[in-house]
């Protein structure tokens, strides 16, 4: 069984990117997996950063239009806001572990979504911040997202 995992920005941005075929395809399956099992989470900011990153004028940018389509599909993942309670999570993550506010925003969200896994490549593959641990999906390649969930 599956339990709750976190979905950071970069996951679904990679999925939707047309410049990294591999990334892309990785991100695929583990957003697939999550689906499938229901076991995705994530939250306001990702959404957010989502929306803000796919219609960033750059090489492959999407219209808002398509961009938001893309979120609003992701809003049935039931999203975390941020409360009073996931800015003193976030804050405690940021004094004790010397992390971007961001980031701290998002082991927080983490927290308050009773995850033990947080996808993303943005912080250390296998550190782990007061039950949440990171994995990060594109440094193993070499397994599928059941075996790298299983193995844990």
């Amino acid at each position: 069984m599956i339990g709750p995992v976190f979905v950071d920005t970069n996951v679904f941005v990679y999925r939707h990117d047309l410049s990294d075929l591999a990334k892309q395809e990785i991100a695929e399956e583990w957003i697939e997996l999550l689906v499938r099992t229901r076991s995705g989470r994530l939250s306001y900011q990702v959404l957010q950063e989502l929306y803000a990153t796919l219609t960033r004028p750059r090489g492959q940018s999407f219209g808002r239009s398509e961009a938001r389509d893309i979120v609003e599909a992701l809003s049935v993942w039931r999203p975390i806001g941020v409360d009073h309670a996931v800015l003193q999570r976030a804050w405690l993550a940021e004094e004790r572990y010397q992390i971007s506010w961001w980031d701290s925003l998002i082991v927080a969200a983490a927290q308050a979504s009773k995850c033990q896994i947080l996808l993303t490549e943005d912080l250390q593959a296998g550190q782990e911040f007061h039950g949440v641990r990171v994995i990060d999906p594109f440094a193993l390649t070499d397994r599928t997202p059941e075996q790298v969930l299983e193995a844990l």
